[in-house]
């Protein structure tokens, strides 16, 4: 926990204060958002409008979008100017997800559960990362909703009993483009109106 000017900051190191980012590391951290947002949405797009996808198909692509994820995560946490804790809980996540994705693809035909499982688990793992990354702009409220977005997701993938591939299609490709929506959006509200260093 961090101590300031004798007042306790229940947020702990976890915090992400936006004053604190260069203007290069809140043009990288925006980056960052952006393009998991964008492929989050294509892949929602891509997922919900091909009907004929196969479980592999669907497992490859859920796998990229995990992958590429992962890999922003890693490269954030080691290039962006965040607390220690921050920066590594970034890395050991993203490594987490890369893993989760490279199952997904290097598997395909893993069975309709266990693609369920993982998506569900890294959905989740999402989740409780963005909450933890909330910082104190104005986006705020944009990482939260992610957050809980992404949770519910995960959840709804992992414990209600997907029967069939159209079933998973559709929970995954709504969740996917409701992710990329909100991180697009928090992307662009990012830092606004935060006074920065330069």
């Amino acid at each position: 926990m961090s101590f300031s000017s004798s007042t306790f900051d229940p947020r702990g190191t976890l915090n992400l204060n936006v004053e604190d980012l260069t203007r290069s590391a809140l043009r990288a951290f925006r980056t960052a958002l952006g393009v998991t947002g964008a492929v989050s949405l294509i892949l929602g797009l891509v997922v919900l409008f091909w009907p004929g996808a196969t479980l592999d198909v669907i497992a490859v692509l859920f796998g990229l979008y995990f992958v590429i994820s992962g890999g922003i995560r890693i490269i954030s946490g080691i290039i962006t100017p965040f607390s220690a804790g921050l920066r590594v809980l970034n890395i050991i996540v993203g490594v987490l997800l890369v893993i989760v994705g490279i199952v997904a693809i290097r598997n395909p035909l893993a069975s309709l559960t266990v693609l369920g499982m993982v998506v569900g688990i890294a959905w989740i793992v999402e989740g409780v990362m963005a909450l933890t990354e909330v910082e104190s702009g104005g986006s705020r409220w944009y990482a939260i909703t992610y957050g809980v977005i992404s949770l519910l997701a995960g959840v709804v993938v992992l414990f209600l009993p997907v029967s069939s591939l159209a079933a998973l299609v559709v929970f995954g490709g709504i969740f996917l483009l409701l992710l990329g929506v909100v991180q697009l959006v928090r992307a662009l509200t990012f830092g606004r109106g935060a006074a920065r260093a330069a």
